[in-house]
């Protein structure tokens, strides 16, 4: 897969990166407009932008908004907090401090040179791209065909590899690609490495949600980041009610993620088809999984 390479400074001081973005600023502010794929990078002030980490999704440190009914949320933090201090530690800072709104304050040092190499933006504006410290393997500007000795230096490899972050494919990622980062997620997976030591996504038996406690305190489940996500807006949506009971009708109906599973040649509409609901016969209640894991999964750019 071919990938433009842009070189610059990786800050962290004044944002809340968790463990799968991270603010980056280019030597050139005009390389963001050679950035491929139909929709532009969009930069703030002196040209820094919010990198999307290409191929992985780490727990999230806050998600939502404060006017929502649950205010923003998190997943467990011991976990969530150790994706994003070693997607700093990687990136080359050597002391940062966060405080209680998940801001950090202050890093040693203030700035720290690399690069990313970039595939698109998304929705939000974002550049989607792999991201690696230091010197970068071929000059500004080029592109570069990234092999399995690149991705190998690239902080997203490092995450999953650590199983500090589940991998999450786009119809954009190449085949080869996504098999080296599952390659990575397996071995991790197998090690009880990081959230896999107690990831219960796809368990036989589910993982019991009530509400979304069950979900935010420190030993609370850790799931795949994605399903957090819709759960806590599908709370939010009906706060009174803690059930899972219409839970898949509203992954159904309220969102439109499209995916193709191993074998398939046309896309599957909505997170209920791979989501179950099935009854606590012991404590009651619902328990939730997905039926297919991450590696399994390729969706649809949006």
């Amino acid at each position: 897969m071919s990938m433009l390479l842009i070189r610059g400074t990786f800050r962290a001081k004044g944002t809340r990166p968790d463990g799968d973005t991270i603010s980056f600023t280019p030597d050139d502010v005009a390389d963001w407009k050679l950035v491929p794929g139909p929709r532009p990078v969009v930069p703030r002030a002196f040209g820094q932008v919010s990198i999307r980490l290409e191929g992985v999704d780490a727990l999230e440190t806050h998600y939502g908004e404060e006017d929502s009914p649950s205010g923003v949320q998190h997943q467990p933090l011991p976990l969530a907090h150790e994706a994003a201090d070693a997607l700093l530690t990687a990136l080359g800072f050597t002391d940062f401090h966060r405080d209680k709104t998940e801001k950090i304050t202050s890093t040693i040092p203030e700035t720290v040179p690399g690069y990313v190499l970039a595939r698109g933006a998304d929705v939000y504006g974002r550049c989607v791209a792999l991201a690696g410290k230091g010197l970068p393997p071929v000059f500004n500007g080029y592109e570069i065909e990234v092999d399995e000795r690149t991705l190998r230096e690239t902080v997203n490899y490092q995450l999953v590899e650590a199983g500090l972050a589940y991998p999450t494919y786009y119809t954009g990622i190449p085949e080869p690609m996504r098999a080296s980062l599952t390659a990575a997620a397996d071995a991790a997976r197998d090690a009880k490495e990081g959230v896999w030591a107690r990831d219960t996504t796809t368990a036989p038996s589910g993982t019991a949600i009530a509400g979304l406690p069950s979900l935010t305190v420190d030993d609370g489940a850790v799931i795949l980041p994605k399903l957090f996500r819709r759960l806590k807006d599908y709370f939010d949506f009906n706060p009174a009610d803690t059930s899972l009971a219409c839970f898949r009708a509203y992954l159904a109906g309220a969102w439109e993620d499209r995916y193709y599973l191993p074998g398939s040649s046309e896309p599957l509409s909505g997170l209920h088809h791979i989501v179950e609901v099935l009854d606590d016969v012991v404590a009651g209640g619902r328990r939730l999984r997905m039926t297919h894991g991450p590696t399994e999964v390729v969706f649809e750019e949006r």
